[in-house]
C-alpha cells in the first residue's frame, strides 16, 4: 500500500480505511490498566479490540505484560481476523501510549506490515472523522502464522552482559523522577532504582502533544545521548512505553531490543540484598523498620511476623528480611536514617507509621523494655 510504513497519519487512514487488507487495531489500556469498555469511549469504525493485558500477555507470569507465547499469540490473532498479508493500523485512545506496544508484539511474531496511528484515536477525532462506540466486532478467522524474531527481545539473563558492552545502550523511558528514585515507583512494593549503566529518556520527550515530534527532532534526542552503531536495549516499567521508544528508534534507523521485563522484574530479581537504602520502596522501609522493632528483643515471634506481612507482601519481607540479617544494629540504625533522608514518605504520616509499630509489637501480647527502646529510638530519628 502507498504511504504504509511503521508510521502513518489519520488522513492516511481515512483514505485507506476501506482498503480489503486493512486492519484496524484498538490497543488502549488507560494507565491503571483499564480497556477501552471500562473507559466507555469511542472508537474509529470497524476497529478490533487488540487486548494487550489479556489475550496478548502471559497472564500467569510473575510480572506485568510478559510477552506471550507463539502459540498464544498466534491464536489471538487468528481470532482478530489477522491475516499473512494483512496491512494492521494499531492506535489507541490516550494518542501514543500503547499502541506501539501492540506494534512491537506483532513485529516481534513476524507480521512487518504493521503501522502506529500517530495521535491515536484523540487525532482522528481532532479531524472529525467519524467515531462509533466501543464494541466486540465479529470477524472471521485469519490465517496468521508466527516468526518469532528474537532478536526484538532481551530477557533479564543477557542483561548484565549487555550492560557492560559499549556496543549497547540500555535506554529507560520512565519518568526524570522514577528513575532518580525521587518517586517511588506506581507498582506496590517494588524498589526504586535503575538497570546499571542506563540512560534515561522519558518517553513524552519525544512526543509532541498527541504525535511523535518530527523526524529530526528525533534523530537530534537519540544523537545527542547516544554513540554511533550501538544497538539499543529499550525497559521502562513494564514493557509498555518502552515500545514507544522501540518505534522511535526504528523511524529513524537504530537496531533496537525492548527488555520485556523492564524495571518491575529487574527492580525485583536484582533487591535481594538490598545494599541502598536511598532506593527503598515505602514498603521496604516499612519492613525493614517493623523487623527491626521485632527483632529488638532478640526474638521475632510468629504472631509479629504474621502482622509485618499483613502489612507487606511476601516477596518484600524475605527480601528485606535477608537484607536485614546481614546488617548489625548499628548499620540497621544507619540504613533506617539513610531511607528516612532519602524519602519523605512518612512526612504526613507519623501517626500512621507508629501505629503500625505499636500494632506489631502488641502482636504478641506486649512491648517489652527492649522493643519500648527501639520504639523511642525511631522517634528520634524521624522527628530529626
Amino acid at each position: 500500500m502507498e504511504g504504509f510504513g511503521n508510521l502513518v497519519s489519520v488522513d492516511w487512514l481515512k483514505d485507506n480505511c476501506n482498503h480489503a487488507k486493512l486492519i484496524i487495531l484498538d490497543a488502549t489500556i488507560s494507565k491503571v490498566g483499564g480497556t477501552p469498555s471500562e473507559a466507555n469511549i469511542n472508537q474509529i469504525p470497524n476497529a478490533r479490540f487488540f487486548d494487550i493485558k489479556n489475550a496478548f500477555s502471559d497472564v500467569n507470569a510473575r510480572f506485568p505484560n510478559t510477552i506471550p507465547s507463539e502459540v498464544q499469540f498466534e491464536t489471538e490473532a487468528q481470532r482478530l481476523g489477522i491475516n499473512n498479508d494483512s496491512y494492521i493500523v494499531v492506535y489507541d485512545a490516550l494518542g501514543i501510549y500503547s499502541s506501539p506496544r501492540a506494534w512491537w508484539l506483532l513485529k516481534t511474531f513476524g507480521h512487518n506490515n504493521v503501522a502506529v496511528l500517530d495521535g491515536g484515536l484523540p487525532a482522528w477525532e481532532a479531524q472529525g472523522y467519524k467515531t462509533e462506540k466501543t464494541h466486540n466486532l465479529d470477524c472471521k478467522p485469519g490465517n496468521f502464522t508466527t516468526k518469532y524474531n528474537p532478536s526484538n527481545v532481551v530477557y533479564f539473563e543477557s542483561l548484565e552482559v549487555i550492560s557492560k558492552d559499549p556496543d549497547f545502550a540500555i535506554i529507560d523511558a520512565r519518568s526524570k523522577d522514577r528513575f532518580t528514585s525521587k518517586v517511588a515507583e506506581p507498582r506496590a512494593g517494588l524498589r526504586s532504582g535503575t538497570i546499571p549503566n542506563s540512560i534515561n529518556l522519558p518517553h513524552e520527550a519525544i512526543l509532541d502533544g498527541n504525535k511523535l515530534k518530527s523526524k529530526e527532532d528525533l534523530q537530534l534526542i537519540f544523537s545527542t545521548i547516544l554513540k554511533e552503531n550501538q544497538h539499543l536495549v529499550f525497559s521502562c516499567g513494564s514493557g509498555i512505553t518502552a515500545s514507544i521508544l522501540s518505534l522511535v528508534a526504528t523511524i529513524i534507523g537504530y537496531n533496537n531490543s525492548v527488555y520485556d521485563g523492564s524495571w518491575t522484574e529487574y527492580g525485583t530479581l536484582k533487591s535481594l540484598k538490598m545494599n541502598q537504602p536511598n532506593t527503598w520502596s515505602k514498603d521496604e522501609l516499612l519492613a525493614y523498620i517493623l523487623i527491626f522493632i521485632a527483632h529488638s528483643d532478640l526474638d521475632e515471634t510468629k504472631k509479629e511476623k504474621e502482622y509485618i506481612l499483613s502489612r507487606v507482601n511476601k516477596d518484600v519481607y524475605n527480601r528485606v528480611h535477608e537484607k536485614f540479617e546481614e546488617d548489625n544494629d548499628y548499620q540497621s540504625i544507619q540504613n533506617i536514617i539513610e531511607a528516612v533522608k532519602s524519602h519523605d514518605y512518612y512526612s504526613n504520616d507519623f501517626a500512621d507509621l507508629f501505629a503500625d509499630i505499636k500494632l506489631m509489637a502488641f502482636a504478641d501480647g506486649e512491648m517489652d523494655q527492649m522493643e519500648k527502646a527501639a520504639y523511642n529510638l525511631l522517634k528520634k530519628i524521624f522527628k530529626a
